[in-house]
């Protein structure tokens, strides 16, 4: 019967190890929201596939999922979030994740459907936010940088509406689902939107910013994987492809309004 067991025991930690090596060996399954994220994976795909590495591409909208997804190895990395973002995460839930190489900035702006300049922004208007942490903390740095609030000082980048100590035209803060921001624009008197669910709504932040984010933001889109996997030549083929003049070169000519740009 110990015989039985141990051959058992031998077996099934073979067929693990196999699983994993036949894991590493076959495509890279990344999830990304879809623009800008799908559409430079699919720019780079047939580069990381030159190279020998197959990708599988999951395109999804929630952010929350793909980290939800990466770790738990539904995915072996995704593409959709700043480090700030990350972070935050791995703090909350005690995952474990980490930057494999940053990518591109989406400037962050101040949208409105109902007003045509800053200025115009009335007494206690409605201004939407995101209600994750890290985007909220950054739309409100935002409004800060544009005028609107002061926060505490101590506050950083996971500021909240608690944190606001100067509010002079007594603004209402509604916080609201990132995803859904654009879909709401219209009932509030501004709303705070990320670049890539802002460019799928037809917005620019160039165009239709009432303030933009400074192109030095700290907020870069980083491709993400679980810790000691940065080292894969998957992830390591993805990044190299990903961080080329060829996507430099896309990014430019794809938004030449700064809706997105390149950070490497």
């Amino acid at each position: 019967m110990k015989k039985i067991l141990l051959t058992a025991f031998v077996l099934l930690a073979a067929a693990s190890v196999f699983a994993k090596k036949n894991k590493k060996d076959g495509p890279l399954v990344i999830g990304a929201t879809p623009v800008p994220h799908v559409q430079l994976l699919e720019l780079v795909k047939a580069d990381v596939e030159a190279k020998g590495y197959k990708l599988d591409i999951r395109e999804m909208t929630d952010y929350v999922i793909l980290n939800d997804a990466l770790e738990t190895g539904e995915l072996d990395a995704n593409f959709d979030q700043h480090t700030p973002y990350m972070e935050a995460t791995n703090k909350d839930k005690g995952y474990h994740l980490v930057n494999a190489g940053g990518v591109h900035i989406e400037p962050f702006a101040l949208y409105s459907k109902k007003h045509k300049a800053l200025a115009d922004i009335p007494a206690k208007a409605k201004i939407a936010i995101p209600n994750d942490p890290t985007n909220g903390g950054r739309a409100l740095l935002l409004l800060q940088s544009a005028g609107l609030i002061s926060l505490d000082k101590k506050a950083g980048i996971t500021a909240t509406p608690l944190d606001v100590t100067s509010n002079p035209k007594k603004l209402e803060f509604v916080e609201t689902d990132a995803a859904s921001l654009p879909r709401v624009l219209a009932d509030v008197d501004a709303a705070t939107i990320n670049g890539n669910y802002a460019i799928p709504a037809g917005l620019s932040a160039a165009k239709d910013g009432l303030f933009v984010e400074g192109k030095d933001s700290p907020y870069v889109n980083i491709v993400v994987v679980k810790k000691g996997n940065e080292k894969d030549p998957r992830v390591q083929a993805l990044v190299q492809a990903l961080q080329s003049k060829k996507v430099k070169d896309w990014i430019a000519k794809t938004f030449p309004n700064g809706e997105v740009v390149a950070a490497f």
